[in-house]
C-alpha cells in the first residue's frame, strides 16, 4: 500500500506535464473531506492517505505518495440536487434566499452563479420546491463551498495567495488599511422570511 501525507493543491508548483502524466483517484465529496481514508487509483494501487486533520481533498489536487509518486484527485460523479430559480415566476434572488435557508441548516453547498448544488435531501427539497425553486436531481461533481475560515476553502483551479495591499509612493492615502474593521452587513429578515407571492391570475400551476 503506498502510504500518502502530503497533498498540494490544484498541483501548484508542478510542471503541467507531470500533472498530466499522474495516476488518477475518482473519489466522492464524502470520501474527499475525510483526512484519512484508503482508495485505489487508476494504476490498480492501494493507497493509504494521512492527511493533516481538517484537510479537504478537492478535484484538481495532486497527492504525494512516501515514494514520490503523483496521484491526481478527480471529483467522482455523485448523486445531488441542482437547485435553479424558476425560469416562469421566479428571480435570481431565490437562489440567495435559498442558500440563505440551507447555510442555517448547516447543509453543505456548491455555490454558482445560476444554480446550488446539495447532497440528495427529501425534505430540503420539498422546502426548496416550496419556495417556489426548480429541484432536480442529477449525477455530478460535488465540490460544495469549505466556509470563509476554512484552511482549504473552495478551490477554483488556482491557489490564491493573500496579497499585501500597497500603494504607490504618490498614491497619497494616509489611512491603515490592516486596521480597518469590517463594515456590518444587514440582512433584511423580510427578505430571508417573506412568503412567495404571485399577481391575480397567475395560479401557479407550473410543476416544479
Amino acid at each position: 500500500m503506498l502510504q500518502i501525507s502530503k497533498l498540494m493543491p490544484q498541483g501548484a508548483g508542478l510542471a503541467p506535464v507531470l500533472i498530466k502524466r499522474a495516476a488518477t483517484v475518482e473519489l466522492d465529496w464524502d470520501v474527499r473531506q475525510k483526512s484519512r481514508f484508503d482508495a485505489t487509483d487508476s494504476q490498480n494501487r492501494a493507497l493509504g492517505v494521512f492527511l493533516p486533520r481538517g484537510t479537504l481533498v478537492r478535484g484538481g489536487d495532486v497527492l504525494v505518495a512516501e515514494d514520490g509518486s503523483l496521484i491526481r484527485v478527480i471529483a467522482a460523479p455523485q448523486p445531488v440536487l441542482v437547485i435553479t430559480a424558476c425560469a416562469e415566476h421566479g428571480s435570481p434572488f431565490d437562489l440567495t434566499r435559498a442558500a440563505y435557508h440551507l447555510g442555517n441548516r448547516h447543509v453543505p453547498i456548491e455555490l454558482k452563479p445560476d444554480h446550488l448544488k446539495i447532497e440528495p435531501d427529501h425534505v430540503l427539497a420539498d422546502m426548496l420546491r416550496a419556495m417556489h425553486l426548480t429541484v432536480r436531481e442529477a449525477i455530478e461533481a460535488f465540490e460544495p463551498e469549505g466556509g470563509a475560515y476554512s484552511s482549504s476553502g473552495h478551490s477554483h483551479g488556482n491557489a490564491h495567495a493573500p496579497a499585501a495591499h500597497t500603494h504607490d509612493a504618490d498614491h497619497g492615502h494616509a489611512h491603515a488599511h490592516a486596521a480597518a474593521k469590517p463594515k456590518p452587513v444587514n440582512i433584511p429578515i423580510a427578505a430571508a422570511t417573506t412568503p412567495h407571492v404571485h399577481g391575480p391570475g397567475c395560479n401557479h400551476g407550473h410543476k416544479h
